[in-house]
């Protein structure tokens, strides 16, 4: 292939048509693509590249503190969980009217992994996701306060605000010893 060519893609940031540049021109060679469906299937190429590319960033940024998903969610370890209302928040109607989702409940039946499979979910539809432990939210934002950027560190808003152990108290080691 032509390096000048090759200089070109590299200049235009275009690497997914250059990692499967060469397998696309044997298919047009050999008749199986027309010379539209073969510019057409190069732009589809570089497309998805630069969402997959997308997508990691975005699992990377939400912090997550494990990847999973609803489908790997086990319904059955606690009866008295409301699985078909859980099910019904994999449509995400509430990322896109934009509605809050709190999920409360006893310790240990799931929230957590429930939550964070939302989060995930709201990556695959495209959203910006951040999962934080709630303290150490409101400890960043106060951080704020000391050195003002409390107005740069509240304009910082993801899409969605994945928190964890909201309305939970964090105990010192002295009031964990009054118990």
């Amino acid at each position: 292939m032509n390096t000048a060519l090759r200089d070109a893609f590299c200049v235009l940031k275009l690497s997914g048509i250059q990692e499967t540049l060469d397998a696309r021109l044997a298919q047009a060679h050999g008749g199986e693509l027309g010379h539209l469906e073969f510019l057409q299937t190069l732009c589809q190429d570089e497309i998805t590249r630069r969402e997959s590319i997308a997508f990691q960033r975005r699992i990377a940024r939400a912090k997550f503190e494990r990847q999973v998903t609803l489908e790997e969610f086990d319904f059955t370890a606690s009866p008295k969980l409301p699985a078909a209302q859980i099910r019904d928040l994999a449509a995400p109607r509430w990322l896109h009217t934009g509605e809050s989702v709190i999920l409360f409940g006893s310790v240990g039946v799931g929230k957590l992994h429930v939550a964070q499979a939302l989060g995930y979910l709201a990556i695959r539809q495209g959203a910006n996701v951040r999962f934080a432990k709630t303290s150490r939210v409101l400890a960043d934002l106060a951080g704020g306060h000391a050195d003002r950027t409390w107005d740069r560190r509240l304009r910082e808003r993801p899409d969605v605000l994945v928190l964890d152990d909201f309305a939970m108290c964090h105990l010192t080691a002295a009031q964990a010893d009054d118990l």
